[in-house]
């Protein structure tokens, strides 16, 4: 799957990346939120360049579709670049309760300052990441209550808003791509998880690329999940037989590929078809 022809930096997420430069300096620090399933891929190293005048931690969030093995491997990763980062499942009510804590430790000097002086002001964190990494249900979960707009596609969140905690105020920002993608891969990996708009993909080439993908990384999960042997297949012979049993047929028979590629996307997505990283051991 080639995604040269993609236009996935839209006249919005210039305007997001504008704004987020011009109201880091009322942050004291960066949340940045990253899809356990890519993280590699989520990183926005144009926005980490343009906000590194303040501290960043990241937030390997949706940890609960990945295998303990592969957080471990990736967390060794980021702790061998001096990476501050913390795992989180942010649609369970306490799986994001280590972030506040982790932040503030990044950030013990100036909180020992203000201390010092008798401030009691509000830290103050600017959440950030590519769409679709979960970066608003993170915020509700450090809430407790439904506080920013989440949704399960790119884009929902289109301006910033401010939400207030005990002690702790966050800047939810929109979802941004890097304005290029040098790695194909990665590229491929942000389709998969929804970080790129589905309705500039093509659904069949998207499920196909997936699909021997996941021939690579996790056959069993295949074969558990739509009862296919991929022995001696093709990728597109699994895309068909997925199709013919799940009925995605169209009159006649024929192939409905459309049909057949959303159900396989959407199973990934909702993690039905296990804990599967596609920058994990495996895959690397």
């Amino acid at each position: 799957m080639d995604l040269d022809h993609i236009q996935w930096f839209p006249g919005h997420m210039t305007k997001a990346m504008r704004m987020m430069e011009e109201n880091i300096k009322l942050c004291d620090g960066v949340i940045f939120v990253l899809d356990a399933r890519a993280p590699f891929a989520c990183r926005n190293k144009t926005l980490e360049k343009k906000l590194s005048n303040r501290p960043f931690l990241y937030v390997l969030n949706k940890c609960d579709l990945i295998s303990e093995s592969d957080k471990d491997y990736i967390l060794s990763l980021f702790a061998a670049e001096g990476i501050k980062v913390v795992t989180s499942i942010g649609t369970m009510s306490n799986g994001c309760k280590n972030i506040y804590t982790a932040f503030k430790s990044l950030l013990i000097e100036k909180v020992e300052r203000n201390k010092a002086k008798g401030v009691t002001k509000a830290l103050r964190a600017m959440v950030a990441g590519v769409p679709n990494t979960g970066k608003s249900t993170v915020i509700n979960a450090l809430c407790g209550k439904k506080a920013a707009i989440v949704g399960d596609k790119a884009g929902v969140t289109r301006g910033k808003q401010w939400v207030r905690l005990d002690g702790f105020e966050l800047l939810d920002t929109p979802g941004t791509m890097p304005p290029s993608l040098d790695n194909n891969e990665y590229g491929k990996h942000l389709a998969y998880i929804g970080g790129l708009n589905d309705a500039i993909l093509d659904v069949g080439d998207l499920c196909l690329a997936l699909i021997e993908d996941l021939m690579k990384i996790c056959p069993k999960c295949l074969e558990d999940r739509y009862g296919v042997s991929l022995d001696q297949l093709t990728p597109l012979q699994v895309y068909e037989e997925i199709a013919k049993r799940r009925g995605c047929l169209a009159k006649g028979g024929v192939i409905d590929y459309e049909r057949c590629g959303s159900l396989v996307i959407d199973d990934f997505r909702k993690g039905r078809l296990g804990k599967i990283c596609l920058e994990g051991k495996v895959s690397l």
